[in-house]
């Protein structure tokens, strides 16, 4: 089905002691279409002086990821099906929690999706569940994670 790729770039700042463990985690991702996003590790972690707080932490990109990945699948299947869509919105949450071994994970994921359908034909409730529902169960991301993964869509009016 298809092969993936991006590039993840670190490099140790002038001045800085790798093995004094106080080294910038700030770098860079690279994506084939030539954008480029700022990564960092996530605050809480580290002191402030060692991360980048306006980059992309790998938590979050892994909401993002997940999050846009049922939208992908749930903008066309309600296409398929039909139904228009004039926005659609989440802000995925993700719980940290350690496993057995003591090692954190994200152990829940829970999208919030809003989707903001416009015209004649608008879907009922039922319709909205099982768009989400067919969404998740294509979600290349979500059936690669081992996380639990809940969606509690709004049921917002028309765009």
């Amino acid at each position: 089905m298809g092969d993936y790729t991006a590039t993840v770039r670190w490099q140790l700042r002038e001045g800085e002691v790798f093995t004094s463990n106080r080294y910038s985690r700030a770098h860079e991702w690279c994506f084939d279409g030539g954008a480029v996003v700022s990564g960092s590790a996530a605050p809480g972690y580290l002191p402030a002086a060692l991360i980048d707080e306006s980059a992309v932490d790998p938590e979050e990109a892994l909401l993002a990821s997940a999050a846009s990945c049922h939208m992908l699948y749930f903008l066309a299947y309600a296409a398929k099906d039909g139904f228009s869509i004039g926005s659609y919105a989440d802000n995925p949450v993700g719980h940290v929690e350690k496993n057995e071994e003591g090692d954190p994970w994200i152990s829940r994921i829970t999208m919030r999706p809003d989707a903001r359908f416009a015209g004649d034909r608008l879907p009922t409730r039922a319709d909205i569940d099982a768009l989400h529902h067919r969404a998740h169960k294509s979600c290349i991301i979500a059936n690669s994670l081992k996380s639990e993964m809940t969606i509690e869509p709004e049921y917002g009016e028309a765009a």
